[in-house]
């Protein structure tokens, strides 16, 4: 556990901590079929292991192993879907075609 430790350490850092570090566009993503599966494992684990907390009926710590594995996994599902390219609106798909016809 203790390389998980430091590798996820590293993850959170890289990661901004909260939504007021970097504004986020609300923008729709263009998923490849890689990220999408990458999404979907990620999910799947996050989901598993926050029902195994609630069942088990876990406290809440700072030093809770388990909800440090969420917060990792949590970090990597946002790294991953912060990745994938944002489509463009309608308004620049216009533009970008009108610039095309008018050069």
């Amino acid at each position: 556990m203790a390389a998980t430790r430091t590798t996820g350490s590293s993850i959170l850092a890289s990661m901004p901590a909260g939504p007021s570090d970097r504004v986020r566009s609300k923008r729709r993503r263009r998923i490849t079929p890689r990220a999408g599966r990458a999404l979907e494992i990620l999910g799947h684990a996050i989901e598993y292991l926050t029902d195994e907390f609630v069942h088990q009926g876990a406290q809440f710590s700072a030093k809770n192993e388990q909800l440090e594995a969420v917060q990792i996994l949590m970090a990597l599902n946002r790294q991953v879907y912060f990745e994938c390219p944002e489509v463009p609106t309608f308004g620049e798909r216009c533009r970008a075609l009108l610039h095309l016809h008018s050069a």
